[in-house]
């Protein structure tokens, strides 16, 4: 199974990536995980992928293409684990969710030189997929032995935007506490919000906050778009206090 994580929205990149792949590997299993991950969001890819990849079955080949260093000097890369594959560019996408794994191996992935230089989704890492998919991961490339870090960043009640989901949640990487009523600071604002265990029982037109599925804390606004008003990006600095 290939599962697809990319920021190429409704487009003809993600289908053609597919074509790549199947024809490599005509019975592969494709998965589209997400590909509304905000454009050259890393930190928004690095969230998905890390609250995710365990609803899998172990051996699940994740193809993750957020690469706003395309035709750069950055290695393409693959990694196995104990359970999973992840191919992709080394910009730190992979780093929260493989430091919770067991590492076997790490390979850069060789650059044919007639690659495009903006589409290595199509050119470098479908292909790279297609071949784990085989059972040829020793030949993508050479063996490494380290990759990029990308951290969320997190001190006390001081947090990190790590994603904005197509309802227009704010995502963050903090917990709850047992509270009723939080003050919310981020972008140069500075706010009181009650917290719901629902969204309906949030008032129309308010800002709220609510435990998400990833166990930390959103913020909403019932039956509306939240980022509408705050106007909030993936790794900004939040505080939920």
């Amino acid at each position: 199974m290939i599962v697809l994580l990319t920021d190429f929205g409704q487009s003809e990149y993600v289908g053609v990536m597919k074509g790549v792949i199947y024809n490599i590997a005509a019975d592969a299993k494709i998965v589209d995980l997400c590909h509304s991950i905000g454009p050259q969001s890393v930190v928004e890819a690095s969230w998905v992928l890390k609250n995710n990849y365990k609803h899998f079955p172990q051996g699940a080949i994740f193809c993750c293409v957020v690469d706003p260093g395309v035709g750069t000097e950055r290695k393409a890369i693959a990694v196995r684990t104990d359970k999973y594959y992840f191919v992709g560019p080394d910009n730190g996408l992979f780093w929260e969710t493989v430091s919770e794994q067991r590492i076997v191996d790490m390979r850069e992935i060789a650059v044919p030189e007639d690659a495009s230089q903006t589409f290595h989704g199509r050119d470098v890492f479908a292909k790279a997929a297609a071949n784990i998919e085989t059972g040829n991961f020793e030949d993508v490339g050479e063996k490494i032995e380290e990759i990029k870090k990308l951290e969320f960043y997190k001190e006390g009640r001081e947090g990190t935007v790590v994603r904005i989901d197509v309802f227009g949640n704010i995502i963050t990487n903090l917990t709850k506490q047992e509270k009723d009523t939080y003050c919310v600071e981020a972008g140069g604002q500075k706010s009181e919000m009650a917290y719901y265990p629902n969204y309906d029982s949030a008032k129309e037109g308010e800002l709220f906050l609510i435990e998400g599925s990833c166990g930390t804390l959103e913020i909403s606004l019932k039956n509306g778009n939240a980022n509408d008003r705050l106007q909030l990006k993936a790794g900004a600095g939040i505080k939920i206090s």
